[in-house]
């Protein structure tokens, strides 16, 4: 990637997370020290690339945060509901592979591992995502001139093809990824504001990580 591209401060968090995604786990490392090393270094991209991007301040808070709330209940609905739904051949497949931790059993047992897993899905997480999707690739599909598309233009394609893409990253959850994309896509549109989009997003990836922690459903942090 041409680092001095416009895309650049949208897409490189993004795509430095995915490289941790797919390389870190083959290096073996200690646990702490892969979680410590993913979380910092993806802080410090996002630094490096997208600091100017970054006002965190919210036009609609308490609406962004019963947002976030709502979209982590309809995550846990179908499998809190239905026990076994998550088993089903349309979630667990060899296309979307099957819902379960890459985290090592007994994981809960090290506050300082779970510290640096929660803080990596609740801070770094929603920054890194927020950017990519809502802040580029809704305006990239419909100009590859994005710039010139203004944050949370409603276009339905992209509308649309973002929420697909998202819910497709989500691999077995793809079904409440693409409900949680809905909701996210369609907030973008209505604030047009990134940081009520971090906001949600960090507020849905807290409750999902207090339910695991509660629960021991650690299939919820693949």
């Amino acid at each position: 990637m041409n680092l001095k591209h416009p895309a650049a401060p949208w897409v490189a968090p993004f795509l430095y997370f995915i490289l941790c995604l797919a390389v870190l786990p083959k290096l073996a490392l200690p646990l702490r020290a892969e979680l410590a090393f993913w979380l910092l270094s993806g802080l410090a991209c996002v630094w490096i690339f997208s600091r100017r991007l970054l006002r965190f301040e919210a036009r609609s808070p308490w609406l962004s945060i019963a947002l976030g709330a709502g979209v982590f209940l309809l995550w846990i609905a179908p499998d809190t509901i239905w026990p076994g739904w998550r088993a089903h051949w349309l979630f667990s497949n060899p296309l979307f592979g099957e819902a379960g931790s890459r985290l090592p059993s007994g994981v809960w047992q090290d506050p300082a591992a779970v510290a640096l897993r929660t803080a990596r899905a609740v801070v770094l997480v929603p920054i890194v995502e927020e950017l990519f999707w809502r802040g580029w690739l809704m305006r990239w599909i419909e100009n590859a001139d994005f710039e010139r598309v203004p944050l949370g233009s409603w276009h339905a394609r992209a509308f649309w093809i973002t929420a697909v893409l998202f819910a497709l990253e989500h691999g077995p959850y793809w079904e409440v990824g693409l409900l949680a994309g809905l909701a996210y896509n369609a907030w973008m549109v209505r604030t047009k504001c990134l940081g009520d989009l971090i906001l949600a997003h960090a507020v849905t990836n807290a409750c999902l990580c207090a339910w695991v922690l509660a629960t021991g459903r650690f299939e919820y942090w693949m």
